[in-house]
């Protein structure tokens, strides 16, 4: 009993901290998201200035990302709360622009469900690493590339770039190299979304083993 309370007081410790703060302004902005980019419809063909909205909202959002974790480390303010949260509103803000992107079919669902299961998994698991005792695993390199593709190739699908076209052009050249790019760096953060994943399965495993190997360790001692 101790030690859950513990380690629950050490997950709270710092969570009206700045950086902390910022990110809970984060995971509002995803719901004032999900509401603009629904009401724009499939491409923003039914308001093009909602889309441009959601796209702007998404990029704002995804990019306060760097702002708190600048925050949280240039004042010594890092905390196991923020290391929480801050990959939860990265997985929120980029879950919901996937399914909204797969209900109107701008994005395969298969693109879709690997994605989430990937995120939601993940997020389980860290769950599970603070209910038995162990601290929050930050993101590795790998997962943060993968987010950062996931913000560039989702913030370009948003863009209604189809609305900047001349309307006596129906499929300008550099609008198909547009999308494109755009679904090649999608795709690219599927892989590196996989990837991670399994980076952060095997730093778990490692973790939970020497924890175990430790535990046996002081046991025997005594």
């Amino acid at each position: 009993m101790r030690k859950a309370h513990d380690t629950e007081r050490r997950l709270l410790d710092g969570w009206n901290s700045p950086p902390n703060l910022v990110t809970y302004t984060r995971i509002l902005l995803v719901i004032v998201f999900i509401v603009i980019d629904v009401m724009a419809g499939p491409w923003g063909v039914s308001n093009v200035r909602l889309r441009w909205a959601a796209a702007i909202l998404f990029i704002v959002a995804a990019s306060t990302d760097k702002l708190d974790g600048w925050m949280a480390r240039s004042h010594n303010q890092v905390t196991e709360l923020g290391k929480l949260l801050d990959p939860i509103a990265d997985k929120l803000l980029i879950g919901s622009a996937l399914v909204v992107a797969s209900v109107f079919g701008e994005i395969y669902w298969w693109v879709t469900v690997l994605m989430l299961v990937r995120e939601i998994g993940i997020t389980v698991m860290r769950f599970f690493v603070i209910d038995t005792g162990g601290r929050v695993i930050a993101a590795s390199s790998a997962g943060k590339y993968k987010t950062l593709a996931q913000c560039v190739g989702l913030g370009l699908i948003l863009l209604p770039a189809w609305s900047l076209a001349p309307s006596w052009q129906s499929s300008p050249m550099w609008l198909d190299v547009y999308y494109v790019a755009a679904y090649t760096v999608v795709y690219l953060s599927l892989i590196l979304c996989l990837y991670s994943g399994a980076l952060y399965v095997l730093g778990v495993v490692r973790a939970r083993r020497s924890r175990m190997s430790r535990g046996s360790e002081d046991g025997s001692d005594e």
